[in-house]
């Protein structure tokens, strides 16, 4: 059944299915049938982390990082892994109503716009912990002050820590220089080493996945305010350090070479 008026060359039923694609409205059932007999689906679009071509300093970013992780666990160099998040503030407009027997709890499609706040993430995937620091912004200063308490509160024993995080424009040791004195931006930066993951290349990161974890775990609901926001994430990272709980990395180098060998240059001779 083809569906005419405006849009109908990208909104059309299909076998009983609505798609939405683009340059495919004149093919044909017979076309679709075998596109069905093949397992290909052209009215579905998934949106994923799509790989680049064959890229140096992709694989030269990448390996950094996996083979950084795979060091030895040495308390006196930690790994500790950095990364942001964003969370849109969601105010109800009706009081929602309690679950009761043979009712799920419900409530209302509308809600109050109320901003964003922002989580900046710090964990060691080897040890178990990790801090989360809410803030209303992400500016240079707060990522200065983020790798400050890193050195002073959390890590002051150290001989230098690993950071691996990605290539955000914040994210380097001219915010330091532009958060504190010179004496002071050195100090911390002679005790950092930092990793960078590649462009385009975030899956790396494990404070990614500690992210989800995050977001699943504690952030999946409307929640109004950075104060609320703060409080169900100090809970819910106070729960997991005292647990300990790790992240287990188990990609290496021979499997990266492997499974993503079309990143590589071809290297004739």
């Amino acid at each position: 059944m083809r569906v005419t008026g405006p849009g109908a060359a990208r909104n059309e039923v299909v076998f009983g299915r609505n798609r939405s694609i683009s340059g495919l409205s004149e093919t044909s059932p017979v076309e679709f049938a075998i596109l069905e007999k093949n397992d290909i689906k052209p009215w579905i679009v998934e949106t994923w982390c799509v790989p680049p071509k064959a890229d140096a300093e992709y694989v030269w970013r990448m390996e950094d990082v996996i083979q950084t992780y795979l060091l030895p666990y040495d308390p006196k160099w930690p790994v500790v892994c950095f990364d942001e998040a964003c969370k849109q503030l969601f105010g109800e407009v009706r009081p929602p109503l309690p679950p009761r027997p043979g009712c799920p709890a419900r409530m209302d499609y509308e809600y109050e716009r109320k901003g964003v706040c922002h989580q900046l993430v710090m964990c060691e995937p080897l040890r178990g912990w990790r801090h989360v620091k809410v803030t209303e912004r992400r500016t240079r200063r707060d990522y200065a002050e983020c790798v400050r308490d890193l050195m002073d509160v959390y890590y002051p024993r150290v001989t230098r820590i690993r950071l691996v995080q990605d290539n955000l424009n914040t994210h380097d040791g001219a915010s330091l220089y532009e958060a504190f004195r010179p004496a002071e931006a050195r100090r911390i930066l002679d005790k950092i080493e930092f990793h960078y993951t590649p462009k385009h290349g975030s899956w790396v990161n494990m404070a990614e996945t500690e992210i989800g974890i995050m977001n699943s775990q504690c952030l999946d609901r409307r929640l109004d305010s950075a104060a609320l926001i703060a409080q169900e994430v100090a809970a819910w990272e106070s729960k997991r350090n005292v647990r300990r709980t790790r992240i287990h990395w188990t990609f290496t180098l021979a499997a990266a070479r492997q499974k993503l060998c079309k990143l590589y240059p071809s290297i004739e001779g």
